[in-house]
């Protein structure tokens, strides 16, 4: 049972003991911290989202030690939504907390029919900064992110918008997501000439997508960028929901607009999710948080950004960032597991 202060109490207030929950390793070479476990507002936190539960969770995350809140320019639905939310959430239920925390958003999707309304020209990012910033009702973040790469605009104009921003005042670190290899190692040397250095970078990857070992860890290593993954779950695949081959109700692969599809889970994926779940099983772990381990022990990665849809779910990442390291021994069979 948690010892944590009950989220849906009248009057809440953050838990004190709330930093002594998780660490709160460095982001590569930078000063920024962002804590093991950040939460994301991808999902569960738009317009058309229970608000009362999601001001649940936010509560719950703030209660156990999480600082980052992360969101983009697009994230809903409908796009900007998320942000709204979050804005009203920090002027009344985290009213007097804004100084402990770190408020990330990103652009380089579209968000709109107009010739400035996607990519990364000077114009588009500072548009949507500012459209974020109102929606937010704050007058700055910590981290702005350009969301992807785009090949119809110089990477110097890129570079040189973000290096703007940040002297702007209108964000106090920049981070890149989505980049491969070779693009970041230039994007993040344009950076650092301008003065103004990338300190994070956010790419998909959990035990089943493994792109940023072709390259892209060492590439932030080198560069001393932290990583923070998204997808940690793989969509909810690294999880006990689809054991039995079944889509549950409620699930993510049951809903409209998700990227998890049913015929993505094969028989080849339940195999490789049962292999692991043996394994957490034999550690006294959930799958879930077998995952989140993990990641936590890859190269670069400083903080790992989950989803929540119940304070419950903040608790288990919790708890996982808490759990021993995993052996060599484990390592082992959880690669042999995901090679079935």
């Amino acid at each position: 049972m948690s010892t944590l202060p009950d989220v849906d109490r009248p009057h809440w207030q953050a838990d004190p003991a709330r930093f002594t929950r998780q660490r709160y390793p460095h982001s590569g070479r930078s000063g920024l911290k962002l804590g093991n476990i950040a939460l994301g507002l991808w999902h569960n936190f738009g317009g058309g989202d229970d608000e009362a539960m999601a001001r649940r969770v936010l509560r719950r995350a703030i209660d156990q030690g999480i600082i980052h809140l992360d969101l983009a320019n697009n994230y809903g639905p409908p796009p900007g939504s998320a942000e709204t939310l979050l804005g009203k959430v920090l002027k009344q239920d985290l009213a007097g907390l804004r100084d402990e925390l770190i408020i990330s958003t990103k652009a380089g999707y579209q968000m709109g029919p107009e010739p400035h309304g996607d990519g990364g020209s000077r114009k588009y990012l500072f548009t949507s900064l500012d459209q974020s910033l109102k929606r937010l009702q704050l007058d700055r973040v910590d981290i702005f992110y350009h969301h992807r790469p785009d090949p119809s605009t110089p990477l110097e104009e890129t570079m040189g918008a973000l290096d703007a921003i940040v002297r702007s005042g209108r964000a106090l670190y920049v981070g890149l997501s989505n980049y491969p290899a070779p693009l970041l190692r230039h994007a993040a040397s344009l950076l650092r000439q301008l003065g103004t250095p990338c300190v994070i970078h956010q790419p998909r990857y959990n035990l089943f997508d493994r792109g940023p070992e072709n390259g892209l860890l060492d590439a932030l290593v080198d560069e001393g960028i932290g990583c923070i993954p998204f997808s940690p779950l793989a969509q909810g695949m690294l999880t006990d929901r689809y054991l039995d081959g079944k889509i549950p109700e409620g699930s993510r692969a049951s809903k409209a607009g998700t990227f998890l599809k049913p015929e993505m889970i094969t028989d080849t994926v339940l195999q490789r999710v049962r292999a692991l779940q043996l394994i957490a099983q034999e550690r006294g772990q959930p799958l879930a948080g077998m995952a989140v381990r993990w990641l936590m022990q890859r190269p670069a990665v400083c903080s790992v950004l989950i989803g929540a849809s119940r304070p419950s779910q903040v608790d288990e990442a919790i708890a996982a960032a808490r759990a021993p390291a995993l052996s060599e021994a484990e390592l082992g069979a959880i690669e042999a597991a995901c090679a079935l």
